[in-house]
């Protein structure tokens, strides 16, 4: 029996919310993605694992600074001095999109780290790559669309064309392994960061431009996969259930966003063997709490006593991160006391209060202009000022839609 321990999207230096710590001088939420980390390669050394199996995106950018990759190389380092074997598959937050930059994860690939492996490019491994293990792993890294391109001579070709063509080469490259390459005795895993279809999107998904590499249901459902591997999807779930192979997005080791206040978080262990149904032991990790609640506002009766009401006891907002989005008649303004409201949620690790005001009046287009002709950020921009955005949140977003307007679509603005 192999016991596979995997887990994806650790983005361990996401630092959205909150304080430093003083001693360390990290972020205190850089800290809970570490804690959470720290729990996974505890498991992996004291039941030890066959295998740890890592589905890319270790960090939230393509350009770590050096103290979040000192503290993701000394877990790595953990695994590697206790002789885990490990597998780290490149993910698109880990791929620089411009060709020939390193990944970030490079040092593990670069440097003899005895024990540990990367896969940034397509390929099958068996026992002699995994130090006699008996299984083979088949491992698809993200691939960008511009590497892609660049192979195939696709200059100037639509992007959803570019995915679908990708989508076809992997398709064709894992058939080949499978009926030519793969020793049917020993197990095999499909370790991929990629979507699935079928696959359920969490809160990561809340915008979508352009098109996403899709592996078809076909693909990684195929009966000869002992085991299915999968990052990307921050939400856990197999896609799968209930039959074989698992078809496993364990998810993000951490929530990342209000987007997943609801989601429990886990790391996975894969029980293997030959010609035996494969198991899969869900390991939860604690997590910091997220509490995102909203209340709409339609009558001045009880204002106060409402809010409060809207939140959970005092008891169970220590330590978490709360959001409470009121929407309410412009006009009722005055009467929220918000002081009041950051009194009784000062246990809190963070309070975010969010104000909607509604107003009657229509933000109208300036002269004769017709909506047909705006632009996708002239849009946005007059959806800022309909939701009453202050001028800098408003630059800050519009900013941000032109980056990923530009990166994901192609899509260019007018200057």
């Amino acid at each position: 029996m192999l016991r596979i321990l995997h887990f994806a999207d650790a983005h361990i230096d996401i630092a959205t919310h909150g304080r430093h710590d003083p001693q360390s001088g990290l972020p205190v939420r850089v800290q809970d993605f570490l804690k959470s980390l720290d729990t996974i390669v505890d498991a992996a050394i004291d039941e030890r694992v066959d295998l740890v199996l890592f589905a890319g995106d270790a960090y939230k950018d393509r350009t770590p600074v050096p103290t979040f990759q000192r503290e993701w190389g000394r877990r790595i380092a953990r695994l590697s001095k206790a002789g885990i074997r490990t597998l780290l598959v490149v993910g698109n937050h880990d791929l620089s999109p411009a060709l020939g930059r390193a990944h970030a994860m490079q040092e593990f690939e670069t440097l003899p780290i005895a024990h540990v492996k990367v896969a940034s490019r397509p390929m099958l491994l068996g026992p002699d790559d995994l130090e006699g293990l008996p299984l083979q792993v088949l491992a698809l890294p993200w691939v960008s669309r511009s590497s892609l391109m660049a192979s195939l001579a696709l200059s100037g070709t639509d992007p959803g064309q570019v995915y679908a063509e990708l989508e076809s080469r992997l398709a064709e490259l894992v058939s080949e392994w499978l009926e030519k390459k793969v020793d049917p005795r020993l197990p095999v895993v499909l370790a991929a960061h990629a979507s699935v279809q079928g696959a359920k999107y969490g809160g990561e998904r809340a915008v979508m431009l352009g098109s996403d590499l899709v592996l078809p249901g076909s693909l990684v459902r195929d009966p000869r996969f002992s085991y299915v591997a999968l990052g990307h999807i921050h939400k856990p779930q197999d896609v799968n259930e209930g039959q074989q192979p698992p078809v496993v997005y364990p998810g993000s080791i951490e929530r990342v966003d209000f987007g997943e206040a609801q989601d429990d978080k886990f790391y996975v262990i894969a029980h293997l063997a030959p010609g035996q149904e494969t198991r899969v032991e869900w390991r939860r990790l604690e997590g910091r709490r997220f509490i995102d609640r909203f209340i709409h506002l339609d009558s001045i009766e009880n204002i106060p006593e409402r809010l409060m009401a809207a939140l959970p006891p005092q008891e169970e907002l220590a330590d978490a991160i709360v959001r409470l989005v009121i929407e309410y008649p412009a006009e009722y303004d005055s009467l929220l006391n918000e002081q009041a409201l950051r009194r009784y949620a000062e246990g809190a690790f963070e309070f975010h209060l969010v104000r909607r005001p509604q107003r009657d009046a229509r933000l109208r287009l300036p002269g004769n202009q017709a909506l047909a002709s705006l632009t996708p950020l002239d849009l946005l921009d007059v959806y800022w000022r309909a939701m009453n955005s202050s001028e800098e949140d408003a630059r800050e977003l519009q900013n941000l839609a032109r980056e990923v307007i530009r990166s994901v679509s192609g899509i260019k603005d007018t200057p």
